[in-house]
């Protein structure tokens, strides 16, 4: 008899810590009530991750601005096992552009990225100030810091994938516009800190 108590008095215990379980889970899948304050669970340190789109995208941000030109930069993370190829990227409040940074006649100058920008497989692509990066063209509206952009890349095989990023001041790597080739004008990059 001492063996069905056991098995008796473990029941109980059994019964109870799976609800607790069952509690714990159904908790943490409920949706919150009013006056409940809840954290996203995407920050701006990561806005997709490979599951979510074709690349992981970390640190998004933009350069605040309050009118012309301004750019969007952060880390594209490519865990698959193909290389990806960016070729557009759109927003709401401007016409984009996928911009380099290259050395012409002494000078860094921005010019459009021939190709796309080009996340090898099982590695990064980093979207910098003075170097590749996502040029915001002729805003429409102030991009004021703490402000958040929608970002859509479109990708070689006709993929898109939507990224939050957040604006930011930033003073350096100056951009200076200066009249160019056409109707739109060729920026120069200036190293020097904002005055």
């Amino acid at each position: 008899m001492p063996n069905s108590m056991s098995v008796r008095r473990l029941r109980p215990a059994v019964l109870l810590t799976t609800a607790a379980v069952v509690a714990v889970a159904a908790a943490g899948c409920g949706s919150t009530g009013e006056g409940t304050t809840a954290t996203p669970t995407v920050t701006s340190a990561t806005s997709a991750s490979p599951a979510a789109g074709v690349l992981g995208v970390r640190d998004p941000w933009v350069k605040a601005a309050d009118k012309g030109m301004t750019a969007a930069f952060g880390t594209l993370v490519n865990d698959g096992n193909a290389d990806v190829t960016i070729t557009a990227a759109s927003t709401e409040v401007s016409p984009m552009e996928l911009h380099e940074m290259t050395m012409k006649d002494g000078k860094m100058v921005m010019q459009p990225k021939q190709g796309g920008i080009v996340v090898k497989a099982h590695s990064r692509a980093t979207l910098e100030p003075g170097g590749d990066h996502l040029m915001l063209m002729n805003l429409a509206k102030p991009v004021k810091a703490g402000d958040e952009l929608s970002v859509t890349l479109t990708f070689a095989d006709g993929r898109t994938q939507t990224f939050t990023a957040v604006a930011k001041p930033f003073t350096g790597a100056e951009e200076s516009y200066a009249p160019g080739h056409g109707d739109s004008p060729m920026p120069e990059m200036s190293m020097s800190p904002a005055s």
